[in-house]
């Protein structure tokens, strides 16, 4: 299982379990409510435990059909358009998982409630009966509020890259703290020409298919989109993520790969195929929350200048990924990738020579 289905997997988790919270709140609320002394009161045949029952299996069914919707197909299928675009798609939906949710409960509860076959006069009036039920209404009003809420909230994720709505949540960076990182700035080539040739609009739909296309390579390896910078990508690992399999290497080629497959696509719309040059190193980072208005988290340290410099050399030694000596000690590349030591580089900025090596898969 990749990386991206794990992380589909602890999604649709999350929210099988957050469905089953509200149901069983939903039921507190109407057991509250029926019982209250402004209610006339609830019906012989209510019961706190078949009530329970029924809004524990609706969030069951609901989440596993709905919620395996949302993370598997609409946030997969339409990751590129607009908000507005996917809670709509969403809508429509979820009112049709709802009402197949509806016709099976009211079913499985004729045949409980008559304990007689389907076939039974008495058990389809009982049918009839359950699907007319206004309490039908008030769900399918809550529960689409639930549905739109949990697709918000999963459009936030993505928006804050994955697990750091979270980390905002819970104020994990409110205080800054150092962390061991590895980075990796991908800068597209000739970017000044391209977009001279193709014209602002059309580069921009460029780099934006670009980014997306490299994004699944990314988060299969464990990689966090740090931010966009014009036409770079800066993609950040915690260290111990990055250096298990290789994979902050691994993602690099897998990117590159991915480009490769997709080059047809880019011909015909741009009569040109995306390359891509990347510096990569690793260091210590102060990672803290900054700004009131847009408030994110940033990475600060030496080790961010460092990596871009580096990447500035892959033009000058020709190469396509650029490491530092430091980060390359810490991988186990044999068999796997062949080093080409470019030197001791002096970098600006820098008081200390950087060994810099380029690397090749050894299927190459």
């Amino acid at each position: 299982m990749t990386q991206r289905q794990q992380l589909k997997f602890t999604k649709l988790g999350i929210i099988i379990v957050a469905w089953l919270c509200i149901g069983f709140v939903i039921t507190c609320y109407d057991y509250f409510v029926l019982t209250s002394g402004l209610s006339a009161g609830y019906s012989p045949s209510f019961t706190f435990g078949n009530h329970l029952a029924f809004n524990l299996l609706a969030a069951l069914l609901g989440a596993l059909m709905g919620g395996g919707f949302l993370v598997f197909y609409v946030n997969e299928k339409y990751r590129d358009k607009p908000y507005g675009f996917t809670v709509i798609a969403v809508l429509i939906s979820f009112f049709t998982v709802i009402a197949i949710i509806t016709v099976v409960l009211a079913f499985i509860g004729a045949l409980v409630q008559t304990g007689k076959s389907y076939s039974d006069h008495e058990t389809k009036k009982a049918f009839y009966g359950l699907l007319s039920n206004r309490l039908h209404v008030k769900n399918i009003v809550v529960w689409s509020v639930v549905v739109v809420l949990t697709q918000v909230m999963l459009q936030f994720n993505t928006k804050f890259g994955e697990g750091n709505m979270w980390n905002l949540v819970r104020g994990k960076y409110q205080t800054p703290r150092e962390e061991q990182r590895i980075f990796m700035f991908v800068d597209l080539n000739s970017s000044t020409t391209i977009a001279e040739k193709l014209g602002d609009e059309k580069y921009h739909q460029l780099l934006k298919e670009f980014f997306a296309d490299i994004t699944n390579p990314i988060l299969d390896n464990k990689g966090e989109i740090y931010q966009y910078v014009g036409d770079e990508v800066v993609i950040a690992w915690k260290y111990d993520d990055g250096i298990r399999y290789n994979r902050c290497i691994e993602c690099f080629f897998a990117m590159k790969s991915a480009i490769t497959q997709l080059s047809n696509k880019y011909l015909a719309k741009y009569e040109l195929v995306p390359g891509f040059k990347a510096g990569i190193h690793c260091g210590r980072v102060v990672a803290g929350e900054v700004g009131i208005i847009k408030r994110d988290i940033t990475f600060s340290g030496d080790v961010l200048n460092t990596t871009s410099r580096i990447q500035g050399k892959c033009k000058e030694f020709s190469a396509e990924i650029i490491a530092s000596g430091e980060l390359l000690n810490a991988l186990q590349l044999a068999g796997k990738y062949t080093t080409r030591f470019l030197g001791s580089i002096k970098l600006r900025g820098k008081e200390k020579d950087v060994e810099l090596s380029t690397l090749i898969p050894v299927s190459s």
